[in-house]
């Protein structure tokens, strides 16, 4: 397996977009191989793209059977978009706070996350709350707070509605990540849906960071839902392990919608023989290096250990994930669940000199967030975690002495 040997290797770990870890042997192989034979744009049907689309078809709903590849998940999210709106005929599109789906205009219209700070929200624009059991509107108390949300989205649709707006789409990330690790309660995307297709619209699954094994139980996250099938999904980052790749995956239904405009759809170099061959390097590596049950045992060991700090640091509030996929939510205090922000960004800048890439995540950016390559080890999770246990250990010295000092001075 491709792992790291050391704390210097260690710093170069990445986000999911290298999800078999970097300059993986067998990917660097795939692409030479390819680049020496032939890549041209995607006029020319080569095999790669149609073996390529077989065997990712191989790990979707057998629903989900059209493919169109492209260069990016921005790409990939912008094109679910005008899918969606040529099927429904609809505008309006209902997205989460603070989500992220892309840097392209459309896409910054439907994040919250970029718009707040721009020109706002638009008219088509709805926001619903994140499903976020510890810190949001309906908590780990709730009786049932999968309803609870979906009926949040559910009063929007019927106030949209009032004013003569018509939804086309739910847009969400299957498991939202600049929301702050958020996982949703089991149920939520099937209420969501059922609300979604009664108004006419379809639901987006976002799958561009959780997709492809990271969960570990599913390989695609919006499986951990159960029974549940979006209408569109999209790829992209670990589809390509870095190289730019991405895919939007729907039913034949609203693929054959968009086709009946007359217009094609064409993405020059979306789907090159190189780009194809690299795809299935990738599906390889997973499948030959069990890189799905990998990040289940990994992730599993490395929620236990960050719950073990969590007795220990009060500090932590809450500890949620599944698979490789994992937010530590720190907190000022254990009755409010006040957002530590300052106390994030402290620790890490302090992990960065520790040779450990962390960052934060959520609203109030105080949400570590664990996205490393499924290739992470039992040694690296270890000693991540033995890391922040001896930086917070020292932060609280370093609180309680200025609080000694602060008590003397007065």
């Amino acid at each position: 397996m491709n792992t790291m040997g050391n704390m210097e290797e260690l710093s170069n770990h990445s986000p999911p977009s290298l999800a078999v870890g970097h300059c993986h042997p067998d990917i660097v192989k795939a692409a030479h191989e390819q680049n020496q034979l032939l890549n041209t744009n995607s006029r020319y049907l080569h095999d790669n793209l149609v073996d390529y689309a077989e065997r990712l078809s191989k790990t979707l709903p057998e629903k989900l059977c059209t493919f169109y590849f492209l260069n990016s998940g921005s790409e990939a999210n912008d094109l679910a978009l005008r899918l969606a709106r040529q099927y429904t005929k609809h505008e309006d599109v209902i997205v989460l706070d603070h989500a992220y789906h892309g840097h392209l205009t459309s896409l910054i219209d439907i994040s919250p996350y970029k718009f707040r700070n721009l020109e706002g929200q638009k008219e088509w624009v709805h926001v619903a709350p994140v499903p976020d059991t510890y810190r949001g509107l309906y908590r780990e108390d709730h009786e049932d707070s999968s309803t609870a949300y979906a009926n949040e989205v559910k009063n929007i649709i019927e106030q949209a509605s009032k004013r003569g707006r018509k939804i086309a789409a739910f847009f969400v990330e299957s498991l939202p990540s600049v929301g702050g690790q958020i996982i949703p309660p089991a149920g939520y995307f099937q209420k969501v849906a059922e609300h979604v297709h009664k108004a006419g619209g379809v639901f987006i699954a976002d799958e561009i960071q959780v997709g492809f094994g990271r969960v570990g139980k599913h390989f695609w996250a919006f499986q951990l839902q159960g029974d549940f099938i979006p209408d569109i999904v999209t790829m992209g980052k670990p589809i390509g392990n870095g190289h730019p790749i991405a895919c939007v995956a729907t039913t034949k239904e609203i693929a054959e919608a968009f086709g009946a405009t007359g217009v094609e759809y064409f993405n020059t170099f979306g789907g090159n023989p190189v780009s194809c061959a690299i795809g299935l390097a990738v599906l390889d590596v997973i499948e030959k290096e069990h890189l799905q049950a990998h990040a289940t045992e990994v992730g599993n060991f490395l929620m236990k250990l960050l719950k073990e700090q969590k007795i220990k640091h009060p500090i932590i509030g809450d500890v949620r994930g599944s698979g490789l996929f994992i937010g530590v939510d720190l907190i000022k205090d254990q009755a409010e669940r006040t957002p530590a922000t300052a106390e994030a960004e402290h620790l890490v800048t302090r992990l960065k000199e520790e040779y450990i890439l962390l960052s934060t995540d959520g609203p109030g950016r105080n949400v570590l967030k664990f996205k490393p390559p499924m290739c992470f080890s039992m040694e690296d999770a270890k000693f991540v975690v033995d890391t922040i246990d001896k930086l917070l250990t020292d932060m609280e010295k370093e609180s309680l002495n200025q609080k000694k000092t602060s008590t003397c001075s007065t």
